[in-house]
């Protein structure tokens, strides 16, 4: 785990920061701009979600500073889809695309929580024709841009002075949007494919199903918990098959 601070990450060293952070598996100096996890302890101002619960005055001025430094990443282009230290290093493959990688995912996630739920056994066939269709709607891309996959309020940190603090930086506004609900609009961003977005948000909410359901079948101990997500999240994946 690392993380990553509102005033580092507005910086213009944030795409050679963003590749240092990445290879979370490798030894790296620390650098400026990427604290891992030993030092996030230092950030002691709680949760951004905490904060949205407890003081949404204070929160609103985090959310600006967060869609700033979310606009300062997603202004840093690559040439390649992957891992930052993977196109950095040259390790990926031309044939490989976001469409495809998704596409295979929400078809493997689909397959899976069929097996474990009978109402998505039900409809297996019509939501694989429906992720099928939509992935096949979207505009190949050419250029690649850093972004985030699991970034709620609840991976974002807020320092003594009221800024943001990364912790995890990993698709599409499509997470970002379940995770902050009513609050996402201050972190919109223009120019977003609403084709993309169709196709990545039902693959998100297949995942979000078949993700607990696998756990379900292990001994996780808040089940309740778990299977709530999947009762939150089914309904949105199985509208797409009215939409």
């Amino acid at each position: 785990m690392f993380a990553c601070s509102y005033e580092d990450a507005t910086n213009e060293g944030v795409a050679l920061l963003s590749h240092i952070c990445v290879k979370r598996y490798a030894p790296a100096p620390r650098r400026r701009g990427c604290r891992f996890s030993e030092q996030s302890s230092d950030v002691r101002g709680g949760t951004l979600e905490a904060l949205l619960q407890r003081d949404r005055d204070s929160a609103r001025a985090v959310m600006t500073r967060l869609s700033e430094m979310l606009a300062v990443m997603h202004a840093q282009r690559g040439p390649a889809f992957g891992k930052v230290a993977h196109v950095a290093g040259d390790e990926v493959r031309e044939d490989r695309t976001c469409e495809r990688v998704v596409l295979g995912r929400a078809l493997r996630d689909l397959a899976e929580a069929a097996g474990r739920d009978s109402r998505v056994a039900a409809a297996r066939g019509p939501l694989a024709r429906v992720t099928r269709e939509l992935s096949a709607a979207v505009r190949p891309r050419h250029a690649y841009g850093l972004i985030h996959g699991e970034l709620g309020p609840d991976h974002v940190l807020v320092d003594p002075d009221g800024n943001p603090v990364l912790i995890y930086v990993e698709w599409e506004h499509v997470f970002l949007r379940i995770r902050f609900g009513e609050d996402y609009p201050v972190l919109h961003r223009a120019g977003l494919d609403e084709n993309r977005l169709r196709f990545y948000r039902l693959a998100t909410y297949l995942s979000l199903v078949a993700g607990p359901l696998r756990l379900l079948e292990g001994d996780f101990p808040d089940r309740a918990f778990m299977r709530s997500v999947v009762e939150a999240h089914l309904p949105h994946a199985l509208a797409h098959l009215t939409a």
